[in-house]
């Protein structure tokens, strides 16, 4: 393999994009969903939890619950039952519910494309908002996690571990290789957002995959160096020698 070595600085943007292309060639989330309103209730009860459970809760919570209708007029104690093995039932119960019930009086029951919008419901912060927007409505937006920070971290993208700073400085990294990235709507838009043309980086697609990496090699606790994609590319920031 050619490109950066680790001796020379931060890992190159567009090589790593297209190795993590390669290795993860479908770049989706690990959460089960079949609209909107599913995908935006799964990212919120996923907050310190992982995906696999919150798989396994929400088939019942949507059967018994269909739509933002059902789960407005739902039990808060047969919600809490259902979400019981997740942890803070009570409080998980809770949010979901006044989540379903702002979406019906403030936005007829559909879920906005819309940042602040969303990040005025119940539950949902900056990166859920982007989780959504990005999966579902195709935008491009970097949705940072631990894994994201972690990984970001280790390849000399970003020396911070606060998700907007982290942000902010792999997007930085990314408008230095895509030079009109600030340009048209999506640089009117949200300061998360890069133009997803033909020859630009899609912020979503590599939110993903980064996800995707640090789950499966780049873990926190003795990553998989030697059977890593970026190996030659990544300068290991942090990880023990």
């Amino acid at each position: 393999m050619s490109g950066v070595s680790s001796a020379d600085g931060p890992a190159d943007v567009r090589e790593v994009v297209s190795r993590l292309r390669a290795e993860y060639p479908r770049a989706r989330t690990e959460l089960d969903f079949r609209d909107a309103f599913e995908l935006l209730v799964a990212t919120v009860l996923s907050a310190q939890t992982t995906d696999a459970r919150v798989n396994s809760v929400t088939p019942e919570l949507f059967e018994r619950w269909p739509g933002p209708e059902g789960l407005a007029g739902a039990d808060p104690a047969e919600v809490e039952q259902v979400l019981k093995s997740l942890g803070m039932g009570p409080t998980r119960a809770a949010r979901v519910i006044a989540l379903a019930r702002a979406l019906l009086a403030d936005h007829g029951g559909e879920v906005p494309d819309d940042q602040d919008a969303l990040e005025a419901l119940p539950g949902v912060g900056r990166k859920t908002a982007f989780v959504v927007r990005g999966v579902h409505f195709g935008r491009s937006l970097l949705a940072v996690d631990t894994h994201v920070t972690r990984v970001a971290g280790r390849l000399g993208w970003t020396r911070s571990r606060q998700a907007r700073a982290v942000e902010r400085d792999v997007i930085a990294l990314v408008e230095g290789v895509v030079p009109d990235a600030g340009e048209g709507d999506a640089g009117e838009a949200d300061a998360g957002e890069i133009d997803a043309g033909a020859e630009s980086i899609d912020l979503t697609a590599l939110s993903l995959r980064l996800i995707l990496h640090g789950r499966r090699v780049c873990t926190a606790r003795s990553p998989h160096c030697t059977e890593c994609t970026l190996t030659d590319l990544c300068p290991r920031i942090g990880v023990a020698a």
